[in-house]
C-alpha cells in the first residue's frame, strides 16, 4: 500500500484573521476542494497553525464530516450562558459526524497545529451559525456565501 501525504501547496487559501481584544484569537485558513451547490455539498479544508488560533464561535447546521489529516483539532462546546463544556481531543485519522445538531463550539489546532477535513451535506445550503462572545447569533454562513468568500479573497 503506497503512503499518501497532504501537500497544502496544492492548494488556494484563504487567511481568516478576527478581530483584535477577541477572548480567543481567531485565525486560520481554509481552501474548497469541490462544491454542487444544486445537491447541497462542498468539501472544503481548515488549517490551523500552532498559534492556538480558533475558528470564529459557530455552530454546524449542515450534516458534516469530519476527518482529521494532521496533527490535532480542539473542541470545547459552549453553553447558552457562555460557560465551556468538556474539551475533546481528536487526532490525525479520527473520525466524526455532526448531523446539524451541535452546540457553538470553539474550534482550534493543536500545539504543532492542525489540518481537518469537512464534508458538507445540506439541501437548503446552510453551513453555520456564527456567534459572538455573548454567544448571540451573528451570522448565518451558506455554502454559497463561503464559495464568494474564498472565491474573493485567494
Amino acid at each position: 500500500m503506497s503512503q499518501s501525504h497532504f501537500d497544502p501547496s496544492r492548494y488556494a487559501w484563504r487567511k481568516v484573521e478576527g478581530e483584535p481584544g477577541l477572548a480567543f484569537p481567531v485565525h486560520h485558513d481554509y481552501t474548497i476542494l469541490g462544491y454542487d451547490l444544486a445537491a447541497g455539498t462542498l468539501d472544503m479544508i481548515v488549517r490551523w497553525q500552532g498559534d492556538g488560533g480558533h475558528c470564529p464561535i459557530h455552530r454546524h447546521v449542515a450534516t458534516t464530516t469530519v476527518l482529521v489529516l494532521e496533527g490535532e483539532q480542539h473542541l470545547w462546546d459552549l453553553h447558552p450562558d457562555g460557560s465551556r463544556g468538556e474539551h475533546r481531543v481528536r487526532r490525525a485519522g479520527d473520525y466524526a459526524l455532526s448531523v446539524g445538531d451541535a452546540l457553538p463550539h470553539l474550534e482550534r489546532g493543536g500545539d504543532a497545529g492542525g489540518v481537518v477535513f469537512f464534508g458538507n451535506h445540506a439541501a437548503d445550503g446552510r453551513l453555520y451559525e456564527f456567534f459572538d462572545e455573548d454567544m448571540k447569533l451573528v451570522a448565518d454562513v451558506t455554502m454559497e456565501t463561503l464559495v464568494t468568500d474564498w472565491k474573493a479573497n485567494t
